[in-house]
């Protein structure tokens, strides 16, 4: 069921709202950024994303020309979302960091189902062979 989620950073100066189901699945990689950051990223529809504090303050870095821009605070660092056109995900995406939502429940959390993608070897739909450090 979708249910709007509001987000921010640590230091509170960035803040947001989107509305998405995590009935729909999230996804973690295993590619040398996504790796460091242990990113957890859940699917919103690029529209519903709003930023309600610190617009000016959202960095992002985007490491090949071309690929999502991952965004986060400038002043404390803390990851928000990704955002980018991603032709096989059907162009436009944003994903939320899981870290960074406020009001997802323990219990939302544990039950959302997640997908593993091989990105470290451009194998984006299959699932790693070990994904226990990730």
């Amino acid at each position: 069921m979708e249910k709007r989620f509001r987000g921010s950073c640590h230091c509170g100066a960035v803040a947001y709202e989107a509305v998405g189901d995590l009935d729909d699945g999230t996804a973690r990689c295993n590619c040398s950024y996504c790796r460091k950051t242990r990113s957890w990223g859940f699917r919103v529809k690029p529209e519903s994303l709003r930023i309600t504090r610190g617009e000016n303050l959202v960095t992002g870095y985007a490491f090949t020309k071309g690929r999502p821009e991952h965004c986060f605070c400038s002043k404390c660092g803390v990851h928000l979302f990704g955002r980018g056109n991603v032709p096989e995900l059907g162009g436009d995406i944003v994903s939320l960091q899981i870290a960074s939502i406020d009001d997802a429940s323990i219990e939302e959390l544990v039950a959302t189902p997640v997908m593993w993608c091989d990105g470290l070897n451009d194998n984006w739909w299959n699932p790693p062979e070990e994904i226990r450090h990730l």
